[in-house]
């Protein structure tokens, strides 16, 4: 059975940092693109970050600058290490992956875990 579990989140004042993990189970995502996406109440969800396999980082723009998306295959993990928060970053965080080929489409990621929160205040 294949479980995505984040890690990392919490409360935090405006322009501080925070690291969110998600470690993988199950099965091996190496070779799958990672990505984190977000949701704040009453908003939809959106695309946050992602990395291939190769190394190869997308960021929105709203976040560019001040978060870093990155992997490590041989834990099965993805972080996203955020900086500079404000209060508008506030929001459930989950992460995914799959065999993607438009890395801010949902629905192309196959796998996803529950979601974190992570609270900035100001």
């Amino acid at each position: 059975q294949v479980q995505l579990v984040e890690s990392g989140g919490g409360l935090v004042q405006v322009g501080g940092s925070l690291r969110l993990s998600c470690a993988a189970s199950g099965r091996s995502f190496s070779t799958y693109v990672w990505g984190w996406f977000r949701q704040a109440p009453g908003k939809e969800r959106e695309f946050v970050a992602s990395i291939r396999w190769n190394g190869d980082t997308y960021y929105d723009d709203s976040v560019k600058g001040r978060f870093t998306i990155s992997r490590d295959n041989a834990k099965n993990t993805v972080y996203l290490q955020m900086s500079s928060l404000k209060p508008e970053d506030t929001a459930v965080y989950r992460c995914a992956a799959g065999a993607v080929s438009f890395v801010r489409r949902m629905s192309d990621y196959d796998y996803w875990g529950q979601g974190i929160q992570v609270t900035v205040s100001s």
